[in-house]
């Protein structure tokens, strides 16, 4: 059974629950049931009441409940529902669900004594459910009794309702409060006075006025405590009144206290009919000795207001603290009665045409449909409406004060501020355009938002906020929806990150991918730099190494930017291992090496990761040394040979070739003396050829210039090789004397 167990037979103080069923065809199924507590209630007039039901129903598929009224009286067979009875309107709620419902009526009056029922249906045919019997509720007031016993008087506060232990209760004498504040009035009382008690905190709803003795006590009795009109409509306010001096009434007038700013004198009341306010639209009638009525007519909300009549004679004057009539001033409102049917392009409905108020007598109502007058002059009306009718109704002959209009919405759009581009951070307002709605809901991937205005405020608006949104409006003839609109934050490079692959070690030769990457808006460009240097450009962020070298070894970076800005990523250093390249060898000392002396060989080669270097002598399998350096610190011909040096490391290894020849120590001996000998010979030579020369220019300065012309041109061939002939030998023998 769906709902919550129930039992027949209620707690203490319920009551057996028969359910009727609407239909015969399922009369006596079990699993329904209705269960209202407590079965008997009674409230003080003015006061507010809570009617509880709870209900259940079998559990079946797809069975839900989608109707829940509450009635006291019935019209062609079918419940009037409380909310819609003139005579609760304005003060009936319903507070339904989890198969409870509550109803509550607020300002209680004796007219609200009756048996109230509660119905639900299900959507299921012919699923509709009432409980029976309902709750009876009684309203009463207080009244005052006059108690006579051995020639005492006592008034005593009375109500047919139990009242609260120990009530304070308040009294009044002939309307000035007096008296102390129990349950009990004693003392001598005048004819003239009369007496009234309340409730302390709800003095509204004392008591009827009653004579100690006799019928001629002052007094001044409401004929309602609360009226509520129509705006535009008139009322009358009427009140009995007496005295012990009916015949010498000198002066009677109404007036209303929440105007006593406007009075000369605030503690003396002013006649309302002088009041500018009212001007051409109040009435004093006087129809019958010891009672008035005040008309008002073409009602504005201003004259919601209490009234209060006062009257003076020789002896007396009526001076009030008790409550007078409470006039509420309203306006029309239109209000959907239920919905026929609901399609997308129209809505069928039947509306109602009322307010808080309860009239009195039968009004005739005008209806009117985009401004056009329709003949219905009942309170109700039905028909179809499309998106962008506008509906409302006024009194008839009060066309002027209609009520407020009803749309059927048009089907909203979704507008944006600003229009054009939209920068993260900035305030971004979304409105949904629609004739006026009663609610809306904003979606954003068709998940509801919390907001329920008409417009989407984003204080900031971030990149996150960027997606698909439209709006849904409703009201009472119906729900539309927009189409949606896609929200484009832009904003400059952020969580911008730089990615190698593959991500282990990286090989020469191998293929290398650099990715860089960002979140923008619009889509980022992209530059990447080794060692500051820019690199051309790749799609899409991506630098490709189809066969890295050792070369690319280096520290990369990338730079991300749109038209809002830029960001520089951090630095990512760029590791590439490669076997020894050929080896580089080298021997100190570098000469000829003699017998004895100490060599040092040196192996070099670029590698990474670092090479390790291993020594080998040609035809021998054992290494002769490891390491980059090898020492041969007393080198013998045996040493002589071809040496090599291999370079290896995880990636590969590369060797290179060194011969190394020992020299004899005679034959050095002998190249020695040669080169000594060369070393000092030299500067003799020298020597004896600058003496030559600096002899033979001594000799010519001696000879006369003329003689040897002559010797020239007499004797040229002969004598002249004979003197050479004689010069080459005198220097010949002076080099030997130098030597």
């Amino acid at each position: 059974m769906r709902g919550a167990a129930m039992s027949l037979t209620a707690a203490s103080g319920g009551f057996v629950v028969v359910l009727l069923l609407a239909v015969t065809v399922i009369e006596g199924q079990t699993g329904w049931g209705v269960t209202c507590t407590p079965p008997q209630i009674c409230a003080l007039k003015g006061s507010t009441v809570e009617i509880n039901c709870t209900y259940t129903y079998p559990d079946r598929i797809n069975t839900a409940v989608k109707e829940t009224l509450w009635f006291t009286k019935s019209s062609g067979n079918e419940p009037v529902d409380l909310r819609t009875d003139s005579e609760y309107s304005g003060r009936v709620q319903y507070h339904c669900g989890q198969n409870a419902c509550t109803l509550t009526i607020t300002d209680l009056r004796e007219s609200d004594s009756a048996e109230y029922k509660f119905r639900f249906t299900t959507n299921q045919p012919g699923g509709k459910y009432t409980g029976s019997p309902g709750v009876t509720l009684s309203v009463t007031g207080l009244q005052v009794q006059v108690i006579e016993h051995n020639g005492k008087t006592e008034l005593k506060c009375h109500s047919n309702c139990h009242l609260p232990e120990r009530p304070s209760i308040i009294w009044y004498q002939s309307g000035q409060i007096t008296g102390g504040e129990t349950p009990s009035f004693s003392g001598y009382f005048y004819p003239e006075d009369s007496y009234s008690c309340a409730l302390k905190g709800h003095e509204d709803f004392h008591s009827p006025l009653v004579c100690v003795s006799g019928q001629s006590c002052h007094r001044v009795t409401y004929t309602d405590r609360r009226i509520c009109a129509l705006k535009g409509s008139s009322v009358d306010i009427s009140c009995s009144y007496n005295s012990d001096d009916d015949e010498n009434v000198e002066s009677k007038f109404w007036f209303s206290p929440e105007h006593s700013r406007r009075w000369q004198n605030p503690s003396q009341p002013e006649d309302l009919s002088e009041d500018s306010q009212y001007s051409g639209r109040v009435q004093v009638l006087d129809a019958e000795r010891g009672r008035s009525t005040l008309r008002i007519s073409d009602l504005r909300e201003r004259d919601s207001a209490q009234y209060h009549f006062k009257f003076k004679t020789p002896n007396f004057e009526w001076e009030s603290s008790l409550p007078g009539t409470t006039l509420t001033v309203t306006a029309l409102e239109v209000q959907l009665t239920r919905i026929i049917t609901a399609q997308q392009s129209y809505t069928e409905a039947e509306l109602k045409c009322l307010s808080s108020c309860s009239p009195a007598g039968r009004l005739s109502y005008v209806w009117f449909k985009n401004g056009e007058k329709i003949t219905e002059e009942e309170s109700s009306y039905k028909d179809w409406f499309y998106p962008g009718d506008m509906i409302s109704c006024a009194l008839k002959g009060h066309e002027s004060y209609g009520s407020p209009s009803v749309y059927a919405l048009k089907v909203p759009s979704v507008s944006v501020n600003p229009p054009n581009e939209i920068m993260e951070g900035i305030s971004v307002t979304l409105t949904c355009d629609t004739n006026p709605a009663a609610s809306y809901t904003w979606y954003k991937e068709n998940q509801p938002l919390v907001n329920k205005e008409a417009q989407l405020v984003f204080s900031s608006i971030q990149s996150s906020d960027s997606g698909h949104y439209h709006c849904a409006a409703e009201n009472q003839l119906g729900r539309r929806t927009s189409e949606s609109i896609f929200i484009h934050v832009e904003y400059a490079p952020k969580l911008l990150s730089v990615s190698v692959s593959p991500s282990g070690e990286i090989v020469e030769g191998s293929s290398v991918t650099l990715t860089c990457s960002s979140d923008a808006n619009p889509a980022a460009k992209y530059t990447w730099y080794k060692e500051n240097q820019t690199l051309p450009q790749g799609p899409e962020g991506v630098y490709h190494f189809s066969s890295i070298s050792s070369e690319d070894r280096g520290i990369y970076h990338c730079k991300s930017e749109n038209q809002h800005g830029h960001l520089d990523s951090k630095d990512v250093f760029i590791d590439v291992q490669y076997p020894p390249k050929l080896p580089s060898v080298s021997v100190s000392p570098s000469g000829e090496i003699v017998e004895g002396s100490s060599v040092t060989l040196t192996c070099s080669s670029d590698a990474n990761p670092a090479a390790n270097y291993t020594w080998y002598k040609e035809n021998e399998d054992s290494p002769k040394a490891s390491g980059q350096i090898f020492t041969i610190t007393d080198f013998r011909p045996e040493h002589s040979g071809n040496y090599y040096c291999e370079a290896q490391n995880t990636r590969g290894r590369h060797s290179s070739t060194l011969n190394l020849t020992v020299v004899m120590w005679n034959l050095v001996r002998i190249k020695n003396i040669i080169k000594l000998t060369l070393i000092v010979l030299m500067p003799i030579a020298l020597l004896v050829f600058c003496v030559w020369t600096r002899r033979k220019k001594t000799l010519s300065l001696n000879t006369e210039p003329n003689e040897a012309v002559e010797m020239m041109e007499v004797d040229s061939g002969p004598d002249y090789e004979n003197t050479t002939t004689a010069a080459q030998t005198q220097d010949t023998e002076e080099q030997e004397d130098l030597v």
